[in-house]
């Protein structure tokens, strides 16, 4: 498959009104519009990081927007996903660590322009129901399924399945990598964990990217932390997984996303680094044809010194549309026609 007519934007051509921006997502509307939306504030985990976000319209991005804050409480990791009778939904994270995190959910009936009031996706819940990071998919019956995960002690995958339009959710169990799985650390935290157990902490899999390949069979790839992604695959419509297995594909533990064409073709935007916590570049496409075994077809994003990292990406016919953080100064939009 070939990568052609492709244009690449920053979508802040002013100075922004924040210091730092991170985990974008983004939307395409009926009208040709695109929406995308990040969190941004002083710094990653800052109480002044909130939600903002910017339309595109005939090519020329707006002065970014913010759409969601509170004061003195970090926000995360914006989500779009389309819901029927043309409602957009937009999720994400608040809460000043990782492992209380509540996911929240606006929803806009116009296009992006207003928003509902901010609710609980999952009353009271901790640790982050719903899409992590990666945007949901509808699997062939209409069901949906959101990309999850946790990061308290091992890190572990989920996903969240509603089959009811999103108004109720039900999750499934965790997926991990077996080989860090020390049952014993479930119930304690803190320096009571003992030596040889406290290295498994921080480490496993999270932030999963899905795709359905035939109806009920689901996959994901995940973030790890071990230099390279991790694959799972569930027959049953993503209710039961298998265990997280390693790929080929190169990891530097940080965000991954991929989007299945209409003719099966996956398309995969990652950091091709198999060092944890390496570095953010380069920035890349890759092709599967099949099922995501194996990658080919590289198109280089990015390839300069800096932080190219968490692409979101989406599709509309043969055309894709990426959006990535950019030395954290920025978002950079990328249109691509395959």
């Amino acid at each position: 498959m070939m990568f052609t007519q492709a244009v690449k934007e920053l979508v802040m051509t002013a100075q922004a009104p924040f210091e730092s921006c991170h985990a974008s997502s983004l939307a395409i509307l009926p009208d040709g519009d695109m929406l995308t939306a990040w969190f941004a504030g002083s710094k990653e985990g800052a109480g002044d990081s909130a939600i903002w976000y910017s339309r595109r319209h005939k090519g020329t991005w707006t002065f970014p927007i913010q759409l969601a804050a509170a004061d003195g409480i970090p926000h995360w990791n914006p989500v779009f996903f389309w819901k029927d009778h043309g409602e957009l939904m937009l999720f994400y994270k608040v809460g000043q660590l990782l492992k209380e995190w509540s996911t929240q959910v606006i929803v806009s009936k116009d296009n992006g322009y207003t928003w509902s009031l901010p609710v609980e996706l999952v009353k009271g819940d901790r640790g982050g129901r719903g899409p992590v990071r990666n945007k949901p998919i509808v699997l062939s019956d209409g069901t949906w399924l959101a990309p999850a995960s946790t990061e308290d002690g091992i890190w572990k995958a989920f996903v969240d399945i509603s089959a009811d339009q999103g108004a109720a959710w039900i999750r499934s169990g965790d997926i991990w990598i077996q080989e860090l799985d020390y049952s014993s650390i479930e119930a304690v935290t803190g320096s009571d964990i003992p030596v040889s157990e406290q290295s498994f902490f921080g480490r496993g899999v999270i932030q999963p990217t899905l795709w359905e390949s035939q109806p009920g069979k689901v996959h994901m790839l995940l973030r790890s932390s071990e230099g390279y992604m991790y694959r799972s695959d569930s027959s049953d419509s993503g209710h039961i997984w298998s265990k997280a297995y390693p790929t080929p594909l190169p990891n530097n533990n940080s965000g991954i996303d991929l989007v299945r064409m209409d003719n099966g073709v996956l398309i995969l935007a990652f950091n091709p680094v198999g060092v944890n916590w390496g570095p953010r570049t380069p920035l890349v496409l890759r092709a599967s044809y099949d099922n995501g075994h194996t990658w080919d077809d590289e198109f280089v994003l990015e390839d300069q010194e800096g932080e190219y990292s968490y692409p979101a990406i989406i599709a509309d016919g043969k055309r894709i549309f990426i959006t990535y953080t950019w030395k954290r100064e920025n978002i950079a939009f990328w249109q691509i026609t395959l």
